[in-house]
């Protein structure tokens, strides 16, 4: 079932996603690979403030390139989630809703998933290029030193994704191999 939604992502949202539903984003979301997480955690851990409103926020694992002339970004596809599993608890924990990224997740991301009533999207892998023309709005928040991996904001528009954990616990990934098998 195809849905609209208009960011933020709240506990009101994720209890009408379903795995396995296409989703059509817009509005504002951040976008950090594994060393924006990393040096997110280290400011938690010197009692630092997140350079971002956490609560009730989507980050897209994205691996960016740099924009060509007119647009606000270039090529712009998911990376690998399970880069990410190490961190993601702790920040669905301080309030982060959503997560959109490619690939399997650990049980401990999927528990904090549903601890936090959150959800765990998927982008399409290989389209990045595709992806991009969702994307209105880049703005570097900070790191800007990590290059592809500073932490970002971006808006988009009916940005294309299909969840593959929702906030009850189902995984798109294991349900879809059974139901192929039989």
């Amino acid at each position: 079932m195809d849905k609209h939604i208009s960011m933020p992502i709240t506990k009101e949202v994720t209890e009408q996603l379903h795995a396995g539903d296409y989703v059509y984003l817009s509005g504002n979301i951040y976008v950090a690979r594994d060393a924006a997480h990393k040096r997110m955690t280290e400011a938690l851990d010197r009692g630092e403030e997140l350079p971002i409103p956490i609560k009730d926020a989507t980050i897209y694992y994205m691996g960016p390139s740099p924009a060509r002339e007119g647009r606000p970004i270039g090529s712009a596809g998911p990376t690998t989630a399970s880069r990410m599993d190490k961190y993601a608890p702790r920040l669905m924990d301080l309030g982060q809703k959503a997560m959109i990224g490619k690939g399997k997740r650990t049980k401990e991301v999927i528990d904090a998933i549903i601890r936090n009533e959150g959800v765990y999207f998927a982008a399409i892998g290989g389209a990045g290029a595709l992806l991009s023309k969702c994307i209105k709005k880049s703005t570097l928040i900070c790191y800007g030193d990590l290059g592809a991996e500073a932490l970002l904001e971006i808006e988009v528009e009916d940005f294309p994704v299909i969840v593959v954990v929702d906030k009850y616990g189902n995984n798109l990934y294991e349900t879809a191999i059974e139901a192929y098998q039989s």
